[in-house]
């Protein structure tokens, strides 16, 4: 960190950010959050709100005059705003590409003009249409045709990548890339198609968990706590700069026998019922059999590991929406 200022955290009202932003407090650091509450919520604050060590700005990065002083004093940012979720990519491609592109540069920019570290945020959907048993972070990148929306995303977020990486390659900006792998928990809102918090509602209400497909396809579950301290990790590790990091779980679980678990975990009523993707999303909808990172990388750089089972997950995320 190239000063002891505060930490700037972008998105810092949305379902990591909040978390990031609570643990960095806990740590006695001041913490500013950026975020235009297009899909972060000042509630995911409501515990820190009145914390003297934290301002919170509601404003997009390109529209905020206070940026360039708060990035010179920053002591390092963390960049997590960004359009998230399946439903609303496939709804609102243009937003999803001007939020992640723009948004992003105008941050490079400034940041670079001060020096200051930057952790980017990214996502598996990077890795696309691959098929391999698990996504490392040198592996070719097999993205979908322009005709589904649905990759609109991936290109996005690939496309963040590449600015960043350029940044610190041209310009010396620290930067840290951190590939996140479906991380779940508290505060996660099943409106934009995440399937935990969806499921955990319906269970709840005690209506049928809604499967999209057969449900057989897998993915790896990384419990947001985790995740943050991941994050953590890499942005204190002078090793990690100018790299890409995969941040997640390895233990896969079908999306039917996730449903089948919040159902026993919950000691829920409903039932589960399958639900053609065709019946469950607008065209231009793809679904990937496999999502599961080798994180060893991280784990060499970082010595991190997730701490988190799928089982305490389960309860943390309903206590929560309870």
């Amino acid at each position: 960190m190239h000063n002891t200022g505060p930490v700037l955290v972008t998105g810092g009202a949305g379902f990591i950010g909040s978390h990031l932003v609570e643990r960095l407090l806990a740590e006695n650091r001041q913490v500013v959050v950026i975020d235009d509450l297009s899909t972060g919520r000042l509630e995911n604050l409501e515990s820190a709100r009145n914390h003297p060590g934290l301002q919170i700005i509601v404003s997009r990065l390109s529209a905020c005059v206070e940026l360039p002083e708060l990035v010179a004093n920053a002591s390092c940012i963390y960049h997590l705003a960004a359009a998230v979720g399946v439903e609303l990519v496939i709804r609102s491609p243009i937003h999803t590409l001007e939020t992640n592109l723009h948004e992003t540069e105008v941050l490079l920019q400034v940041a670079a003009r001060h020096g200051t570290p930057l952790l980017l945020t990214s996502s598996s959907e990077v890795y696309g249409k691959s098929d391999k048993a698990s996504f490392n972070e040198e592996d070719d990148l097999l993205i979908g045709p322009p005709s589904h929306t649905r990759w609109s995303y991936a290109c996005s977020k690939l496309m963040d990548e590449f600015l960043a990486l350029a940044y610190c390659r041209e310009r010396g900006l620290p930067v840290v890339v951190a590939r996140l792998f479906n991380t779940v928990g508290p505060r996660q809102t099943g409106r934009y198609g995440m399937v935990l918090p969806r499921f955990i509602a319906s269970a709840l209400r005690g209506e049928p968990l809604k499967v999209f497909g057969d449900g057989r396809q897998t993915r790896c579950f990384c419990y947001v706590g985790d995740a943050v301290e991941a994050m953590m990790r890499l942005m204190n590790c002078p090793a990690a700069r100018g790299e890409v990091f995969n941040v997640g779980s390895t233990e896969e679980t079908s999306i039917l026998d996730l449903a089948r678990r919040v159902i026993e975990e919950l000691g829920s009523s409903s039932s589960v019922e399958l639900v053609p993707y065709d019946r469950a999303y607008a065209p231009g909808f793809e679904d990937m059999r496999q999502r599961k990172p080798d994180v060893q990388k991280l784990r060499r750089i970082t010595g991190f590991e997730p701490s988190t089972s799928l089982k305490e997950i389960i309860r943390r995320t309903a206590a929560a929406q309870e």
